[in-house]
């Protein structure tokens, strides 16, 4: 569902007309300029999606008398149309309005060219109707990389963080990351607002990382490019030691990368996660250390044969 005024705000749209619908029942981020039905050709008429008006369509109906605009009009505010827009500073005959009050339909004018404007549009409607969900975890900018990191409560996700930021990287969000699938392989996290840019650490409490260091050391969002799990380290469980079997984790039906990173008093896990953000660039560029050296081994016994 999205709702009309957010719509409106959003795009900086001039409401001529109001409707009495708050939100409008629209799946997809598509809209559908009326050319062919405003003729009479309502075989295939995208109703359900928001209806463009640009300078073609206006520029018809400003050829017809009032009686076949009126009769055009009318035929088409019929359908149940969520809303209308008229582009280019145009600005609707009051026979339009008409017809859109007593049909319920909301009218709103904006002075951008139609192209950008529905591009512009279609940006909004993308993110609006992506699927989302939250996770327990924490959101970090790692030299560009956007990583993810999980774990139980107290295994010291925010104390990796903390020092992440301390060494210059940037929160993007702590204990709670709200995702949002913007395209098919693309996934976004932020954080919600009531707890943006704030951490828990125990011992002290709630910190501002903005506030205590700086504005450069927080993102509003970032795109999550690989998943960090912690866990404390169990003896008798084999961790990977050579990385050339990838793994993956699935979130909201995208698959990125996935590590798992044992817990012990000791290491350095921001120091890790660094190195994990790097090698994951690396691999992006096309370079695999874990497979070189498989080269290097697999070339040494060719040549000992």
């Amino acid at each position: 569902m999205i709702n009309a005024n957010d719509f409106a705000t959003a795009l900086n749209l001039k409401t001529f007309s109001p409707s009495s619908q708050e939100e409008w029942n629209i799946e997809s981020a598509e809209f559908n300029r009326p050319g062919l039905e405003l003729v009479g050709f309502y075989e295939h008429f995208a109703y359900n999606r928001p209806q463009v008006f640009g300078n073609v369509e206006m520029t018809y109906l400003d050829s017809l008398s009032v009686a076949e605009r009126e009769e055009c009009l009318n035929k088409f505010f019929s359908y149940p149309i969520p809303c209308v827009t008229v582009c280019r500073g145009f600005v609707p005959s009051e026979d339009f309005l008409t017809s859109a009050r007593k049909n319920d339909v909301a009218v709103y004018g904006t002075t951008e060219p139609t192209t950008k404007f529905i591009v512009n549009a279609i940006l909004y409607l993308n993110n609006a109707l992506a699927p989302r969900t939250t996770m327990h975890a924490v959101l970090v900018d790692v030299y560009g990389a956007g990583v993810l990191i999980t774990g139980e409560s107290g295994v010291g996700k925010s104390e990796s963080a903390l020092e992440l930021v301390k060494r210059g990287h940037q929160l993007v969000a702590d204990d709670v990351v709200d995702i949002r699938r913007v395209s098919d392989n693309r996934l976004i996290g932020e954080a919600p607002e009531t707890v943006r840019h704030f951490m828990e650490i125990r011992g002290i409490g709630i910190i501002d990382i903005r506030q205590m260091f700086g504005v450069g050391s927080v993102l509003m969002n970032k795109a999550i490019d690989i998943s960090v799990h912690l866990e404390n380290w169990k003896e008798k469980k084999e961790y990977d030691r050579l990385g050339l079997d990838e793994e993956f984790t699935t979130i909201l039906d995208v698959r990125i990368p996935h590590l798992v990173i044992p817990v012990r008093p000791g290491r350095n896990l921001s120091i890790i996660i660094e190195v994990a953000a790097r090698n994951y660039s690396l691999k992006k560029l096309g370079y695999s250390a874990a497979r070189e050296l498989d080269k290097r081994l697999n070339d040494m016994m060719n040549r000992g044969k």
